[in-house]
């Protein structure tokens, strides 16, 4: 590996348009809201979460109630997707509610 020298005016410039790379790219990310992962979530987590057996979390991806990813072999689902879930059985159950009261 050799040594490099580089004028001050050079490395100044440089270190201008890193900055600037580094603002536009801070800047797209914030755009495309990407930074922390959303956390998968496997059946097991799954079933807790929405108080259903295996067989009943079954049904939901074969109906395609849940979408899901598989990777060797494991299922796993995104924590958005099973949020977006409990709002529309919660939508659901807040309409069947009015239903029977008449309302």
């Amino acid at each position: 590996m050799g040594i490099v020298n580089v004028e001050s005016r050079t490395f100044e410039r440089m270190l201008a348009r890193f900055e600037e790379f580094a603002r536009r790219m801070d800047a797209l990310c914030h755009a495309h809201r990407i930074g922390e992962p959303e956390p998968w979530l496997d059946n097991q987590q799954v079933c807790q979460l929405l108080n259903i057996s295996k067989r009943t979390l079954q049904t939901l991806r074969g109906n395609g109630s849940l979408s899901y990813t598989q990777i060797n072999h494991k299922i796993y689902y995104r924590a958005e997707d099973v949020r977006s879930f409990l709002a529309v059985l919660e939508a659901r159950r807040r309409y069947e509610q009015k239903c029977r009261n008449g309302v």
